[in-house]
C-alpha cells in the first residue's frame, strides 16, 4: 500500500511550504480537494494554474492521487441537481477529469453532490447509470476514473454501502468508474468484515482513511484502522490509502497530521 494525505488538512491556497513536510512524514501523495488552492475551480481555472500547482507538489517529492471534495464550490451541481444545472453538472465533471489527468491524478473521489430526496430509490439508479454511461464515455480517454464514495445514512440518502457502489459500477462497467473505500463510512455501516474487501477488490483503486468529523485518525474509537489495514492486505491491495483529515493548528497543522500518519503506518503498513 502507499500513503498519502489530503490538502484539507493543510491551509486554503497557499501550503507549498507543508508539502515538502508531508514528504518527510513518509508520505508518497497528495489528494487534492480543488477548492482548497484554487479560488475558481472551473471556469477561471487556466492550464497554467493546473501546471504550477503539480510542479510544487513534484518538487516537494510527492504525486497526485487524484480529486475529491468536488463540489464544494458548486453546491447547485449534482447528480439529482435541477435540471437547469443537470448538463452544467456533466460538464464540470469531465472538466475535473481534464484537471486531474494534468496534475498526475488518476481518481475523482465522488462524495456530497447526490442527495436524491423525493426521487424513488430504484429512478435514482437509473438516472445516475445513465448519468454515468455518459460521462465515462467521454473521459476514458483521460485515463482517470470515478469512484462513488460509500458514505453513512446521516451523510447521504444515496449510495450507502460498497454493494450500493458496486451495482452501479458493475452495470456501467468502465474502467472509468470505479471503488472507493472510507474508513467511517465502513464503520458506520458495519461493513468492516471480510466479504466487503472480497467483494471490492476486483474494482477497488482508492481508500480514505478517515474518522467522524475528520478528526485526527484513532481519535473518535469508532474506526477500526487495525482491521481495515489487515483486510486490505489480505486482497492484496496495491493502491493509495489517504488521510482524510480537517486541518488541526492553523500554526503548525502538519503536526496534528504526523500522529495521523504514525496510525496510518501502524494499521495499514
Amino acid at each position: 500500500m502507499k500513503f498519502a494525505a489530503s490538502n484539507i488538512a493543510l491551509p486554503a491556497y497557499d501550503h507549498v511550504s507543508e508539502l515538502g513536510q508531508m514528504r518527510q512524514l513518509g508520505l508518497e501523495g497528495i489528494e487534492i480537494a480543488p477548492s482548497r488552492i484554487w479560488r475558481d475551480t472551473w471556469k477561471d481555472l487556466s492550464f497554467d494554474a493546473v501546471t504550477l500547482y503539480r510542479k510544487q507538489i513534484e518538487v516537494a517529492g510527492l504525486k497526485t492521487v487524484g480529486l475529491h471534495s468536488l463540489f464544494f464550490d458548486h453546491p447547485k451541481l449534482g447528480l439529482f441537481c435541477d435540471d437547469d444545472y443537470h448538463f452544467e453538472t456533466l460538464e464540470f465533471m469531465v472538466h475535473l477529469s481534464m484537471v486531474c489527468r494534468d496534475l498526475g491524478g488518476k481518481t475523482l473521489i465522488y462524495g456530497g453532490g447526490r442527495k436524491r430526496g423525493k426521487i424513488p430509490e430504484e429512478e435514482a439508479y437509473d438516472r445516475a447509470i445513465d448519468f454515468f454511461m455518459t460521462l465515462c464515455g467521454r473521459i476514458e480517454e483521460h485515463g482517470t476514473c470515478y469512484c462513488f464514495e460509500p458514505l453513512g445514512l446521516k451523510n447521504t440518502d444515496f449510495i450507502n454501502t460498497v454493494s450500493d457502489s458496486l451495482r452501479i459500477v458493475k452495470t456501467v462497467s468502465s474502467p472509468a468508474l470505479r471503488v472507493q473505500l472510507d474508513a467511517a463510512a465502513l464503520a458506520d455501516n458495519n461493513e468492516i468484515v471480510e466479504q466487503t474487501f472480497l467483494d471490492a477488490r476486483p474494482y477497488l483503486v482508492h481508500v480514505h482513511a478517515n474518522e467522524p468529523n475528520f478528526e485526527i485518525l484513532g481519535s473518535s474509537g469508532k474506526v477500526d484502522h487495525t482491521a481495515i489495514g489487515s483486510f486490505l492486505r489480505s486482497i492484496n491491495y496495491g493502491g493509495y490509502v489517504s488521510i482524510e483529515q480537517k486541518m488541526i493548528g492553523e500554526n503548525n497543522p502538519v503536526r496534528a497530521l504526523a500522529k495521523s500518519v504514525a496510525v496510518l503506518t501502524q494499521c495499514y503498513g
